[in-house]
């Protein structure tokens, strides 16, 4: 029994199944596509840049969020490795797929003669868009939710559709749907990022540093209320410290379960508070130091070429031209 679960395959073809999870991550891969695509024509970046992004981003995201969560769940995988494949029964971690997904980039804008830091800013909001749909692959497999709640919580207090309480109805107790939660928190830092990356004030890379410490300020806080959380064993001091941070909540909510074996610390609160940290350094001193000289609305510059995005050197129509006569005297020659 597991309340009025949607079936998490969505339609069949034969033997193949499709699943919604995968539906769900597809359509929020195609979001962030067409978002990038948007803001990349400002700076005159093709959609062919962004779309060969994609097709080497998503792979790259897939298998770094796969391994994070199977290296911490290595206990439940090392005696059935084909199970550590099959990401449509969930169990993928975002910040592995945001690892996977930035050493992706990296070596894609260095290929491509771009700053890393330029590129990155137009993609932060395509990556809070996709986590933002992405969490309701979680909703449709009844997964990283929170701690047990009164039904009239979720239906009095939040004022939850039906569909969504009843889903949130696993095994006959209802639960914090923390997917909501989340994909909540992450439209608000969407919509953030929209906002301040037309103010003039604003440094290349610090609308990517603004997504990190929006994220990672709400993961922190939704991540103490779920069950399911990724734990190691640490230091008592500094699950301490964790403890206090999240204190605030604990006026309203109560903590999720952590199982003492998996650890002291989650994982992903610990995470989230080094990202907070590093994120807001990283603005300070790249300002600081000068680093941070370019703005945000600047052209973007290929520092292969020289000239800024989509711009092709003045000879190349020259050479163009020579080729396609060359290959006309070619022609005739043969015949």
């Amino acid at each position: 029994m597991n309340g009025l679960r949607l079936d998490p395959i969505a339609f069949s073809l034969g033997p193949l199944s499709v699943h919604w999870y995968g539906i769900i991550l597809g359509t929020a891969a195609l979001v962030g596509l067409l978002l990038a695509v948007r803001e990349g024509k400002r700076f005159g970046l093709s959609p062919d840049f962004f779309m060969d992004l994609l097709l080497l981003g998503v792979p790259s995201a897939i298998i770094g969020a796969r391994i994070y969560f199977v290296a911490f769940k290595w206990n439940e995988y090392k005696h059935n490795l084909a199970d550590a494949f099959k990401i449509w029964n969930g169990g993928i971690a975002i910040y592995g797929a945001l690892i996977g997904a930035f050493i992706c980039g990296i070596i894609y804008f260095r290929y491509k003669g771009y700053s890393f830091w330029r590129i990155a800013d137009i993609c932060a909001p395509s990556l809070i868009a996709g986590q933002m749909i992405g969490r309701w692959g979680n909703f449709v497999n009844q997964e990283a939710h929170g701690g047990p709640v009164e039904e009239s919580f979720l239906r009095n207090t939040l004022h939850l559709p039906n569909w969504i309480v009843d889903a949130m109805n696993i095994d006959g107790v209802f639960y914090h749907p923390t997917f909501l939660y989340e994909s909540m928190w992450n439209l608000l830092g969407l919509i953030l990022l929209f906002v301040i990356r037309r103010r003039h004030f604003v440094r290349a890379g610090e609308v990517l540093m603004t997504y990190f410490i929006w994220y990672s300020v709400g993961r922190f806080f939704i991540e103490g209320l779920r069950t399911d959380s990724l734990a190691f064993h640490g230091a008592s001091w500094a699950a301490s410290v964790m403890d206090a941070l999240w204190s605030p909540m604990k006026l309203i909510f109560d903590h999720g379960y952590l199982n003492p074996a998996e650890g002291n610390i989650r994982i992903s609160q610990l995470i989230a508070v080094l990202l907070v940290i590093a994120a807001i350094a990283m603005i300070i001193g790249r300002r600081t130091t000068g680093e941070a000289s370019e703005r945000y609305s600047d052209p973007i510059i290929n520092y292969k070429t020289g000239l800024p995005a989509g711009q092709q050197p003045k000879n190349t129509g020259k050479r163009a031209e020579a080729d396609r006569e060359g290959d006309q005297g070619e022609s005739s020659i043969k015949e």
